[in-house]
């Protein structure tokens, strides 16, 4: 069904008044100092937490709503609030504040015969459309970063978010006035109409950047329909390898973290590889962890053959599937050039995890694996802009273009040539 919040506007009219509103306020922002973006950022913390209590409220109208719907167990964990993760939103909007300011750094200087000089500076990308699902703090998340780094920001939420992102965007709206900075620097669609998203994606007059946020067939389709630069990653089907060299006790750990810490993560481990000379001591013992999660296990032959009823055999689809569900996929696996090979064959290059204590195989994995996030000895689980110490993140980029991996500030800006002379011209 749906909702907006009873404005009577043709849908393009609308989306045109809001792309030339976040054109204007984009250049408020380019002027912004760094004291006055942290003032407003401080301001939306302080709001989200006085405010609270009306958030707690307008989410289980989004609850209620989701579950009459039947919406699964996944999609309800992403769209909870609690008093932890508004906690943690207003964490996110301090810890971005905290962070040093990228915008108008200048870097690389150098002499050229002719004797000026150049170099770098960064700048915003400017407007910053995201279109997103279920999780409410990316509302947050994306005024942070956007604001911190001097873009305005188009937020279209999921319609099954829709109370919760409003009561966000107020606490956000207050943060800017309180900062002297135009409230339109960061709007949250005010309807649910699914032809907004239809118009944002082509307003390339308005639009710099698209950042969409949800399941795979959103991202595919806004790629495929855009005609702004679009930042994305299409699924996370991630894997942990289990080398023959790993210790055990830190393999158990992390291959059951990465698994069952989250299920409906794109961080989330989807793909077990182990190899054949652990399997018989290792896998027995992590079966039964996971079948106490929960877990169904969806295994290789050889696996099947080690762990007999506690798996269903695994076919080709299963390799290659984002489950986001307490489902894991097992594989042995040969040597280290077989987990790599099915790594990038399979994977979705989001996060890609070794176990080992062998440095020449670590070293291997980090250069070969051709994923955003590669990591060794480390769950999948803390492939996060928050974790990675970014304060928080716009998304998660799997292409090799201008950003990769978890989006946070730099992500946001570009970089201009700057040439300082003393009267030169060029002979």
């Amino acid at each position: 069904m749906k909702r907006d919040l009873g404005f009577k506007m043709n849908i393009k009219d609308y989306m045109q008044q809001v792309g030339r509103a976040a054109r204007q306020a984009s250049r408020a922002l380019a002027r912004a100092d760094t004291e006055q973006k942290n003032r407003a950022l401080l301001a939306m913390a302080d709001a989200i937490i006085r405010e609270r209590t009306a958030l707690l409220s307008a989410n289980q109208l989004d609850l209620q709503a989701a579950e009459a719907s039947g919406l699964d167990a996944a999609l309800l964990d992403r769209l909870t609030l609690s008093e932890k993760t508004i906690q943690g939103m207003a964490e996110g909007l301090r810890q971005v504040a905290a962070l040093p300011d990228p915008i108008g750094e200048m870097n690389d200087f150098s002499y050229r015969p002719s004797g000026i000089q150049l170099g770098k500076m960064r700048v915003p990308l400017g407007v910053v459309g995201i279109i997103y699902e279920s999780r409410p703090n990316v509302t947050a998340d994306a005024a942070a970063l956007c604001i911190k780094s001097g873009n305005a920001a188009i937020l279209r939420g999921g319609s099954e978010a829709f109370h919760s992102n409003q009561a966000i965007a107020a606490c956000v709206r207050e943060g800017l006035k309180q900062a002297g900075l135009p409230d339109t620097a960061v709007q949250v669609i005010e309807t649910t109409d699914r032809a907004a998203v239809g118009e944002l994606i082509t307003m390339s007059e308005f639009v710099d950047v698209l950042v969409p946020r949800g399941g795979k067939s959103l991202i595919a389709r806004i790629s495929a329909d855009a005609r702004v630069p679009v930042i994305k990653h299409l699924d996370g089907n991630c894997h942990v390898f289990i080398d023959q060299n790993a210790n055990q006790e830190k393999a158990v750990a992390i291959a059951i973290n990465a698994k069952t810490h989250r299920y409906g993560t794109c961080n989330t481990m989807e793909t077990l590889l182990v190899h054949q000379a652990i399997a018989a001591s290792l896998l027995p013992s992590l079966a039964l962890a996971y079948q106490e999660h929960g877990v169904e296990l969806r295994a290789c032959e050889r696996t099947q053959a080690l762990l007999g009823s506690e798996t269903k055999l695994a076919d080709e689809e299963d390799w290659s599937t984002e489950y986001l569900a307490p489902i894991l996929a097992i594989k042995i696996v040969d040597d280290l050039d077989q987990a790599i090979e099915h790594i990038n064959h399979y994977g979705s290059h989001h996060t890609d995890a070794i176990v080992t204590e062998d440095y020449s195989h670590a070293r291997r994995f980090l250069r070969e694996v051709d994923s955003s996030s590669v990591m060794v000895n480390a769950s999948t689980r803390f492939a996060d802009g928050f974790e990675y110490g970014l304060g928080a993140e716009i998304g998660i980029s799997t292409d090799k273009i201008h950003a990769r991996g978890p989006v946070g500030l730099l992500g946001l800006t570009s970089q201009k040539w700057i040439v300082l002379g003393d009267g030169q011209i060029r002979q």
